[in-house]
């Protein structure tokens, strides 16, 4: 992974972090004022000898005291040194115990020897220091002394002497915050590399890219109002998920290039990704643009098309297919532009069957000859073989991914299924991106603010009066092709 990649991943998951590290934060204050302070007395020793000869001689001790002030070190925790420490100071401990708080150290380039006590009483920390002080003093002499009963050569005297210190040692608070808040940022990092590892959903068009050569035709930016108002006419025409869509217009028109058919089917791996309502919007944006555009509800296990135009849908796309209706009856104009819809009609008991049929393919040819566009609500491609069947009589196929909720191994076996048919894929729509984190879909428009979006809701009224409740027009003329001379009329004035 790159660089924007990391970057990405701490931004998706800065709240964990975050977390994470003021929880280890407060483990160190908390360790901190839970453990007993320990408090630490020191002193130093000089050793040095006792012979007052020539400079040869001195050099010769200072040399012997060079390589004795190591075993000094050695011995200060010994019984040799401790038993008399205990016994003096009448502790209920052993020689072992004690030396386990006792630390005894040397310079190599000195003759100074240090020893440091930890108590949790400063008083009893400095009595320990002065008391193991004396008592190493006492056992280097007898240690040193000739067995003939002279003097020893070798002298040791306190330079530092024992006090009883006025701060504990530890628990140091700064050092563990500090050290509590590195370790909580440290698991922190962790846990969201692992979280992004294990995590198979489709986030960002940088996550689709990792597994699909398709291009992305375009994002779907993800609103609030948009839970409410799923259709463009219902909010803002210079919103974010409406320049979405426009720009899925634009993309389209160009990947349909060196493709002359005008029939687009929109699927998915699994429900609940939003396609019925992008093939809704997409036939509303290709209208906008004066295209004269027939949407088909053909996801016939669970139609939404109707329910989000307020259309009839009880009869439509069925009720064609088995000859009880003509098209031109069945096709419902939608709104002031040239838009019409042709519903699902009563879901059947072999939806597969009919939309494999020669009457789907003779439905298709006959409204490519008298719209600029067809868009095809397709049923999702992992639970039925609706939508494989269909994609073989339309010239593309779009595939939907809902961001956050499609996951990789699902778009991974669609797209497979579509290659697997030799389907002409067109490309991807990420649905649902935010406009605002680490996955956001970037967009700049010029002129809009949200003052122009308030006061344009404020002067916004209904376009003609002929509109109904729902948003549907009156119903169509009898006459088809009196209806589609007209439609041919309008563009050609617009031309």
């Amino acid at each position: 992974m790159e660089l924007q990649d990391y970057i990405r991943i701490l931004r998706r998951n800065w709240i964990m972090i975050v977390a994470l590290s003021l929880i280890g934060l407060a483990g160190g204050a908390g360790f901190s004022v839970l453990s007993k302070p320990v408090y630490t007395s020191k002193t130093q020793l000089f050793v040095a000898t006792q012979n007052s000869g020539s400079v040869q001689d001195l050099q010769t001790g200072n040399t012997f005291i060079t390589a004795r002030v190591s075993s000094y070190v050695v011995t200060a925790t010994t019984p040799t040194v401790l038993q008399p420490v205990i016994d003096t100071l009448g502790l209920d401990v052993t020689s072992q115990q004690l030396a386990s708080s006792i630390k005894a150290s040397s310079d190599l380039k000195t003759v100074l020897i240090t020893i440091s006590v930890s108590d949790n009483s400063p008083v009893q920390s400095a009595a320990i220091a002065h008391a193991v002080a004396t008592s190493l003093i006492t056992a280097v002499d007898t240690l040193e002394k000739p067995t003939d009963g002279g003097v020893s050569p070798v002298k040791l005297s306190v330079v530092t002497p024992a006090t009883a210190p006025t701060q504990p040692s530890s628990p140091n608070l700064k050092i563990n915050l500090a050290l509590g808040l590195v370790i909580g940022l440290a698991l922190g990092i962790a846990a969201a590399l692992l979280r992004t590892t294990l995590d198979t959903r489709v986030r960002s068009e940088s996550d689709l890219r990792r597994f699909t050569e398709a291009p992305v035709l375009g994002g779907i930016a993800f609103e609030q109002d948009a839970l409410k108002n799923p259709l463009l006419n219902e909010i803002s025409g210079h919103s974010q998920r409406s320049e979405s869509f426009r720009q899925l217009r634009t993309n389209l028109h160009f990947a349909q290039i060196t493709n002359n058919s005008k029939t687009f089917l929109l699927t998915s791996s699994l429900p609940g990704e939003g396609k019925s309502t992008t093939a809704t919007n997409l036939a509303l944006a290709m209208a906008e643009a004066g295209q004269r555009v027939a949407l088909i509800d053909a996801d016939l296990r669970r139609p939404m098309v109707a329910k989000y135009l307020g259309l009839e849908g009880s009869a439509g796309l069925t009720t064609a297919l088995v000859g009880d209706a003509n098209i031109k009856d069945l096709l419902q104009p939608w709104g002031v532009h040239d838009l019409h819809v042709l519903t699902s009609g009563v879901i059947p008991p072999n939806p597969s069957e009919l939309l494999g049929s020669e009457a789907m393919s003779t439905l298709i040819q006959r409204l490519e000859e008298h719209f600029d566009a067809i868009v095809i609500d397709a049923p999702p491609l992992l639970p039925v073989t609706d939508a494989a069947v269909l994609a073989q009589k339309v010239g593309g196929v779009i595939v939907v991914v809902g961001c956050h909720t499609a996951k990789q191994p699902e778009v991974t076996k669609a797209m497979a299924t579509l290659q697997l048919i030799d389907a002409n894929v067109l490309g991807v729509v990420l649905n649902r991106i935010p406009v605002k984190g680490a996955d956001a879909y970037a967009y700049s428009y010029y002129g809009y603010s949200a003052n122009m979006e308030t006061e344009r809701q404020k002067q916004s009224k209904p376009s003609n009066s002929t509109t109904n409740v729902e948003g549907s027009l009156e119903p169509p003329e009898d006459d088809f092709d009196k209806l589609l001379r007209g439609a041919e009329t309008r563009a050609s004035r617009r031309g």
